[in-house]
């Protein structure tokens, strides 16, 4: 074979899909073997009822054998597309050997409008459900070769060319181009051109579609683990960032402990009442360093501490009306509004429930500025240490409201608010994060607090 025939050759076998793995399987097969047996089921139906019509109109002529023989013809034609996408080859093998030999013998039969569709509906679907390409290749090649030499055999050999090209006994005059015998030989293998080769090209456009969408569905499912990949890396990014500023506060809490514990030491001999002080104070400081502790040890479930460079201090509740102010810019204006129930409340407030705070306020009004409309965020700050029900000891809480409208096209990706969540979810709070039924935004947040030092 030489380099442009075997080119050729290998770009026809790469158009059917001979060079690949991929096989096509129905999504629901229950649901497919239903619909098979309806089509086989009307076409049936449609057959009998043809072969009805024609021995009624005569157009039957001289049976070579009994007269339910085109019934049978009919039946045996049509049952096998009951399977025809589970054994795509073997039905089309099979019903282009009937078309063989009910053609040879009962030809009014095998080109009947019925017969005609369930041909070529088998070979239709054996080129687009083949699960073996290469074998479909050469079965399909096969047919095409076999029926076309058929029609050559017919031609030759075939008798009812005289009354087919015969004016009551008279042969046709010459009116066009062709002779009449070379008309009729002409149109039926343009005819027969298009029936088998649209069969064959229709079937693979269906495969090659199917070959596509699944292609696409494989490629949607990679996209979207690959999505979820990222998301839980960002998540355990998140955790981390919390963990390490819960980490230095933590700190600062457990040296409070120590310069406590040395004061106590010292006074423990002179002073037994300002002992106990202390020591109960140092008792109230371990248990709220301990809670902390296990919210940072909660937040690290889903990974490993980083190393971590010098910062500044972290800020604290008291910080949020200087956030407040630094959010201030011609196109949002903010506000804040602190309520305690006791002056000096806020400054009270735990470093790390602050921090958690502070961190809510500063995401949510990032948020105000990237997707909202809003042209003004109200921030409120509550700090109540009279005890309620799911908040013994008080609770401090952030709001941040605003009025606008999202954004179009800045939906974002909601890890920021799953940063506020997952400090949350640290402390133990509750949370109201989304639209208000009066229009806009809502962001609340409230923390329970730690026992007072007595």
């Amino acid at each position: 074979m030489s380099t442009g025939s075997r080119q050729r050759f290998e770009r026809v076998q790469s158009w059917f899909g001979a060079d690949t793995d991929w096989e096509r399987r129905p999504s629901d097969s229950a649901r497919t073997l239903r619909v098979d047996l309806l089509i086989a089921g009307v076409l049936l139906v449609s057959g009998l009822l043809g072969i009805e019509v024609l021995r009624s109109l005569d157009n039957l002529g001289k049976l070579p054998g009994p007269v339910w023989l085109p019934h049978l013809a009919v039946v045996v034609g049509t049952v096998p597309l009951v399977w025809r996408r589970r054994y795509p080859i073997a039905v089309m093998a099979g019903l282009s050997l009937h078309f063989l030999v009910v053609g040879l013998t009962l030809p009014i039969v095998a080109s009947s409008f019925a017969m005609q569709v369930v041909y070529f509906f088998a070979i239709f679907t054996g080129v687009a459900w083949a699960r073996n390409r290469q074998a479909m290749l050469l079965v399909a090649g096969g047919v095409v070769v076999v029926m076309f030499a058929w029609l050559t055999w017919q031609y030759a050999v075939g008798s009812g060319l005289e009354s087919v090209l015969s004016d009551n006994g008279k042969p046709l005059p010459v009116q066009g181009l062709f002779s009449p015998l070379t008309a009729y030989v002409v149109y039926s293998l343009i005819i027969n051109v298009f029936y088998f080769g649209g069969a064959v090209v229709g079937g693979q456009a269906a495969w090659r579609a199917a070959l596509h969408r699944a292609h696409l569905a494989e490629q949607a499912a990679t996209i979207e683990a690959q999505t979820l990949d990222l998301q839980r890396q960002a998540v355990v990014e998140e955790r981390l960032r919390i963990a390490r500023e819960l980490h230095d506060v933590v700190a600062h809490h457990v040296s409070v402990i120590g310069i406590q514990a040395a004061a106590a030491r010292r006074v423990m001999g002179r002073d037994v009442a300002t002992a106990e002080k202390s020591l109960r104070s140092i008792e109230s400081s371990s248990r709220d360093a301990v809670t902390q502790m296990r919210g940072l040890l909660g937040t690290l479930r889903s990974g490993d501490a980083a190393e971590r460079e010098p910062r500044a201090p972290e800020p604290t509740l008291s910080d949020v009306p200087t956030l407040v102010g630094e959010t201030e810019s011609p196109g949002l204006h903010a506000q804040i509004r602190v309520v305690e129930d006791r002056p000096g409340a806020v400054e009270s407030v735990p470093s790390p429930i602050g921090l958690s705070l502070y961190r809510t306020v500063q995401e949510a009004l990032a948020n105000v500025r990237r997707h909202s409309t809003a042209s003004s965020a109200t921030v409120f700050v509550r700090v109540d240490r009279r005890g309620e029900s799911g908040f013994r000891h008080g609770y401090a809480e952030v709001e941040v409201i605003d009025t606008g409208r999202p954004r179009a096209g800045t939906s974002g990706t909601g890890l920021g608010l799953l940063g506020v969540r997952e400090r949350l979810a640290t402390h133990g709070g509750v949370s109201e994060i989304g639209p208000r039924a009066t229009g806009g935004y809502r962001v609340r947040v409230r923390m329970p607090l730690p026992e007072e030092p007595s």
